[in-house]
């Protein structure tokens, strides 16, 4: 039971808070050391809804919480150098190389041309595009407070929402300047006005007044900007007057549309997968994903449908010759990859600390399929063509 202690009761778990001489904490808490004479106890409390550190300081109130959140992020393992990485999304970067990949792999199984030097510009165009859109994402979530407690925000890292805001548009204009050039060489127009279409749609998807990954449309913007935008666009993006066939403008092929639709699906799964450990904070200002619509369990269902339909869509594209069949041999090499998706998902989709990891598991899965289909486009023009 309690006991009195100068007139004051004191539980064995209870510490009130008090100012002048400091009484002995109880052991129920984790105490940091005192800095000089204590004036004040500080109590530092966790998202999990727990007290969980006081703090016997004579520093400024701010200044004593500020000291013990950085000791309770190191607590929990969660170092600044970590929360960097999750912040600058490196592995997400590939959703700017495979469909500038694949669609310039494309355009050399149908012509025999591939121009380096442009594909060099376009990828450097393009992460400054991506990088446009992670920052701007980060500003806009922090507006409608979804990234308010989210420790890998840009924007809660560095401290400054202008200084992201203005990082993300210098992003954004260098990034279209690359791809005005580009296009400028190629002298094909219909790439700037597909990849127009595809940054437009990264635009309404998350920025005002559209925001339309409010309402759920996310995944589908997603797969038409990354997919029939984005890599069909960097097919065109390799037109040339000097191609061993003579074709100035490439046609718009049926093998283009089929990897494009490939492409869009692996792309999309990352961003859908990235909403499994965002539920309760996506919810709690309005933002409705699909999985806020219809939670976990069935978005496990959803997303082994979705890569059930992923191969599904391969082997039928190269059955019917849209593909050719080095594309689906070496795609198929993949599918141990894709069963590791699923059966992650599937186990962890009501874990929200590990479900993080798996939108990493699909950009491993959009990679490694992304690549085999460049590679089976190369080897199919070096002489296995399997398309009519």
């Amino acid at each position: 039971m309690g006991s009195v202690v100068a007139g004051k009761f004191h539980h064995p778990c209870f510490f009130p808070l008090v100012s002048g001489p400091c009484l002995r904490p109880p052991p129920c808490y984790r105490v940091f050391p005192p800095v000089t004479s204590c004036r004040k106890w500080i109590v530092s409390e966790k998202t999990h809804g727990h007290l969980s550190a006081l703090k016997c300081s004579s520093q400024p109130l701010a200044v004593s919480l500020r000291a013990a959140e950085k000791e309770e992020g190191e607590a929990d393992g969660m170092s600044r150098t970590t929360l960097i990485w999750r912040a600058a999304k490196l592995p997400i970067y590939s959703v700017a190389m495979v469909p500038l990949t694949v669609g310039s792999a494309a355009a050399y199984f149908q012509t025999g041309f591939f121009s380096a030097k442009r594909y060099l510009l376009l990828f450097f165009a393009s992460v400054l595009i991506i990088a446009w859109l992670n920052l701007s994402n980060d500003v806009h979530d922090y507006e409608t407070g979804v990234d308010k407690n989210k420790k890998e925000s840009v924007i809660n890292i560095i401290g400054s929402q202008t200084a992201t805001h203005n990082a993300a548009v210098t992003s954004l204009v260098l990034g279209f300047m690359g791809l005005i050039w580009a296009c400028a060489e190629a002298g094909d127009i219909r790439f700037i006005l597909l990849v127009s279409s595809a940054i437009l749609c990264g635009y309404v998807y998350q920025c005002p007044p559209f925001r339309l990954s409010y309402h759920g449309l996310g995944e589908p913007l997603c797969f038409s900007a990354f997919g029939p935008f984005a890599t069909t666009a960097f097919y065109f993006a390799q037109s040339s007057k000097n191609t061993p066939s003579g074709m100035n403008s490439l046609p718009l092929s049926s093998t283009v549309l089929c990897a494009s639709v490939l492409v869009g699906l692996t792309t999309t799964f990352i961003l859908f997968c990235s909403h499994f450990h965002q539920i309760d904070g996506d919810s709690a200002v309005g933002k409705m994903s699909p999985l806020v619509r219809m939670g976990t369990e069935a978005g496990s269902n959803l997303m082994r449908i979705g890569i059930l339909v992923l191969y599904t869509f391969l082997f039928t594209s190269s059955a019917c010759k849209y593909l050719p069949l080095p594309c689906a041999f070496l795609c198929a090499i993949t599918i141990p990859m894709a069963k590791l998706v699923m059966d992650f998902i599937e186990k962890n989709h009501n874990n929200e600390v590990k479900i993080f990891m798996a939108k990493y598991y699909c950009v491993r899965l959009h990679s490694l399929f992304g690549a085999a289909l460049a590679v089976g486009l190369v080897v199919a023009r070096r002489g296995f063509h399997g398309v009519g």
